[in-house]
């Protein structure tokens, strides 16, 4: 049986939903609208921006689409069986209501989740209301590497400890950007928690103990780390740096009998083996982990949406995960 096409819309034609699709140097897909027309299953009939460049932008490279100022035209134009939501953080509370409110069969939400966990809740509650389902771009859930690293997590025995870290230039907090943003606590962070608690099959972490607190003069926080223990009794710890000059995004695992390195650019596995070094000893020896070059980060994200819709797969990122990693965020926040 020959599977059906499912309309979709995307709302916000910026970095995310557009333009780094562009990059030659990422991965492609890099964006919402390469992502949903490499899927065969979708059919891209609307884009919406209030940035009337980049809506220009976007739909002379989508001309089977039609553009659209605002979400009010967008809506009344048609039914969607998908709305992808793209915008900035601080527009996604009531950008996702309209969105909901339209009733698509399915709701992409770009991560964060919210702003916060008001505005996130709201979200949730509106999306029950209305019965609609919600898939949160946290989009290294759908990548070959980090899956890959999920399934040899067992093979480095007991889990001892994880170290996360997340090294930019951009501030990782700053009360003067709570309204907009704009800092990496929220805007990178939340990948990393997220991922974490993916490789980790989601638990519970909570209550984080709060240390390595540094601040800039302007009284933004440019570097903070937060530790949590799972109830296995597994450390797990949380780097952010708002003042590195690289951009670093590493999960280091470390179990009883070896370590699993994933990241950016970054995968490795390395397992105890005699040691080369000492007599007696055992030493941790780098082997194949059979990591894939090719992840599929973006293009599995949309295809998982087509699944769900076909009914023959379960949303992999959903909004209960997404809140749940903007929690963790929010209480390191007001550790601050």
């Amino acid at each position: 049986m020959q599977n059906k096409t499912y309309s979709a819309a995307l709302i916000g034609t910026g970095r995310i939903g557009y333009s780094l699709g562009l990059d030659k140097k990422r991965e492609q897909p890099a964006s919402h609208s390469m992502a949903l027309n490499a899927e065969k299953r979708i059919k891209l009939v609307a884009g919406c921006d209030i940035n009337a460049e980049n809506l220009e932008k976007w739909h002379r490279a989508n001309r089977q689409a039609k553009a659209f100022a605002t979400t009010e035209e967008l809506f009344k134009s048609q039914n969607f069986d998908i709305i992808t939501v793209a915008v900035n953080e601080d527009a996604h509370l009531k950008t996702a209501l309209e969105a909901i409110a339209a009733k698509p069969r399915l709701l992409i939400l770009e991560k964060p989740v919210a702003l916060n966990m008001s505005d996130g809740l709201a979200i949730k509650r509106a999306a029950e209301a209305a019965s609609v389902p919600v898939l949160v771009n946290h989009e290294r859930r759908f990548a070959k590497d980090y899956a890959k690293a999920k399934t040899l997590v067992p093979t480095i025995g007991e889990l001892q400890s994880v170290h996360a870290s997340l090294m930019s230039g951009l501030r990782v907090y700053s009360e003067k950007e709570e309204e907009t943003g704009a800092y990496s606590l929220i805007h990178d962070g939340t990948h990393l928690v997220d991922i974490v608690r993916f490789l980790l099959d989601d638990p519970v972490l909570e209550n984080p103990n709060i240390f390595g607190i540094f601040k800039s003069d302007d009284g933004a926080v440019r570097n903070v780390s937060a530790q949590y223990q799972t109830e296995q009794g597994a450390s797990v710890v949380f780097d952010f740096s708002g003042r590195s000059k690289f951009f670093g995004f590493e999960i280091v695992l470390t179990g009883t009998l070896g370590r699993i390195s994933i990241g950016n650019g970054i995968a490795k596995l390395e397992r105890r083996r005699s040691s080369k070094l000492y007599t007696g000893f055992y030493s941790l020896t780098k082997e194949n982990g059979h990591f894939p070059k090719k992840t599929g980060y973006f293009a599995n994200m949309v295809k998982n949406a087509a699944d769900f819709l076909d009914g023959t797969a379960p949303l992999k990122s959903t909004l209960d995960t997404g809140l749940a990693a903007l929690k963790m965020l929010e209480d390191i926040k007001e550790s601050l």
